[in-house]
């Protein structure tokens, strides 16, 4: 979920109070900027998003952030465990006036989890994203929102990081994951295996390339970071889902249907003609990487190694977040993307980190892991089968 969507999540969210629509826009530059902070943006919007991105993304790719940058991340959070956008003042108590959002504290959860020491932060999220989980076992941008695939994914990802059993939580006996099937489309008709957003007022679902690349990660139990398994070697295909593996692999089928004429997903503002949208682009990557397919989203991930550069550099720090996640789920060189260090360009955003404790792997021009091909040697040398390298392991967002 990019910037722009998030801060029309925000507004929306705010406008159900207003009766009005208000479109997205894209956060203003802020005179003034909270030391730790990633990003030279106004924060009102994405602070705790992005900084959140940035984190996970550091930690992912072996990079310990700078502790001021954590620390402003854990000092967000509101006494009841919630998290807003952002708190100009963490002085003040949060109060009914201040909007918390399940995304920020999912998002949050996630990233305190991975650089871990924060079980106190963590958990009393976690108690209040349980208290605000709806009938139907999901969660929606806002408390009592309507339960939506993006919201409910990121609660999916915040739960696993701290060890719980998404399936295990549930409201009326409803778990997320059976909200993320409400959301899913059949096989049949327009959209077949994609997910929703949201249905709309008749109760239809339609489909929605944002929504399916989240859930087919929360349906997966995975967060915001992905996970990068050996790729199946075989095409995603829609069929009838009884359970959340298949309804993800229905929503992988739905991507790679969207993403083979132009290599990206597009978008457009009302009135405007259709634009590449290189947010959604990478989080299809890495939910298709995900879920076994990542060779199937290789193409994709070139195109976004040649084309998101401008893009990134004017998104910022969750932008180049996004393109590191998805291009160490791909085994993408994340220091040599497009003749250009990701790790450092997302650094240069915020405060200087910590340590670097190792690189990622780096491919060659075909995509291929260096590192694979490396074990494939040995293991051949030696004659016991195939030696695959995988992601570095840990608890799971």
């Amino acid at each position: 979920m990019n910037v722009v969507r998030r801060s029309a999540a925000v507004l929306a969210a705010t406008t159900v109070v207003l009766g009005a629509a208000v479109p997205a826009f894209a956060a203003s530059p802020s005179p003034s900027l909270p030391d730790g902070l990633y990003g030279t943006s106004d924060p009102k919007y994405d602070g705790v998003w992005r900084q959140s991105l940035a984190l996970l993304a550091q930690d992912t790719v072996g990079v310990r952030p700078a502790a001021k940058a954590v620390d402003w991340l854990a000092g967000q959070q509101c006494a009841n465990g919630a998290f807003a956008p952002y708190r100009a003042d963490t002085a003040k108590a949060c109060d009914a006036k201040l909007m918390v959002d399940t995304n920020s504290t999912g998002a949050a959860v996630q990233a305190l989890a991975a650089l871990g020491e924060h079980e106190s932060v963590t958990g009393r999220a976690v108690s209040w994203l349980k208290s605000v989980q709806n009938k139907d076992g999901g969660w929606g941008y806002a408390p009592g929102g309507a339960s939506d695939a993006n919201s409910t994914s990121v609660v999916i990802g915040a739960l696993t990081a701290v060890g719980e059993k998404p399936e295990q939580v549930v409201k009326d006996g409803k778990s997320p994951y059976d909200a993320l099937l409400r959301l899913a489309l059949p096989c049949d008709g327009d959209g077949s295996g994609a997910f929703a957003f949201q249905p709309d007022k008749k109760g239809k679902l339609s489909a929605n390339a944002d929504a399916s690349a989240a859930a087919v990660v929360g349906a997966l139990g995975k967060g915001l970071a992905g996970d990068s398994p050996k790729p199946t070697g075989t095409t995603p295909t829609c069929e009838k889902a009884t359970g959340r593996e298949q309804a993800a692999q229905n929503g992988a089928a739905y991507l790679v249907k969207a993403l083979a004429k132009d290599k990206h997903l597009t978008s457009a503002l009302p009135g405007a003609k259709p634009q590449p949208d290189y947010g959604n682009t990478a989080d299809a990557v890495l939910a298709l990487a995900t879920a076994g397919h990542g060779d199937k989203a290789a193409d994709a991930m070139r195109w976004l190694e040649t084309n998101s550069g401008a893009w990134a550099k004017q998104a910022g720090p969750a932008a180049y977040a996004q393109l590191i996640l998805a291009a160490h789920a791909e085994t993408f060189d994340v220091h040599d993307f497009g003749g250009q260090d990701l790790v450092k360009l997302l650094d240069a955003t915020g405060p200087a980190p910590a340590k670097h404790r190792h690189k990622a792997a780096h491919r060659d021009d075909s995509g291929v892991s260096v590192w694979w091909m490396i074990g494939v040697g040995l293991v051949g040398g030696i004659g016991v089968g195939f030696l695959i390298s995988g992601r570095k392991k840990k608890a799971q967002p």
